[in-house]
């Protein structure tokens, strides 16, 4: 099974400068591969996560378009071939 993650460009520092990371055995949940993302890429899920381990406030996470704040969060199945998203939230004014 692999998917894909997107990457924004303020975490792409982590990934060697990709806008994409392809993730060979991702496991079946967001956060199994949340956790293969940090082998591939190390010290970035700090950045995704709190130090609860949970998804930060202010970074939306969307699985094949769907947030995972409206599925099942850390816990929201894969499929092969599915695509996650990072974004970090935008605010001003």
């Amino acid at each position: 099974m692999a998917v894909t993650v997107r990457i924004p460009t303020i975490l792409r520092t982590y990934t060697g400068d990709a806008a994409e990371v392809a993730l060979v055995e991702p496991g079946d949940t967001l956060g199994s591969a949340l956790a293969a993302l940090e082998a591939a890429a190390p010290g970035i899920t700090p950045r995704i996560l709190d130090d609860e381990g949970n998804l930060r406030r202010f970074v939306n996470v969307y699985v094949n378009d769907e947030d995972v704040r409206f599925l099942d969060g850390l816990a929201t199945p894969l499929a092969d071939g599915a695509s996650i998203a990072v974004i970090p939230a935008v605010a001003g004014g």
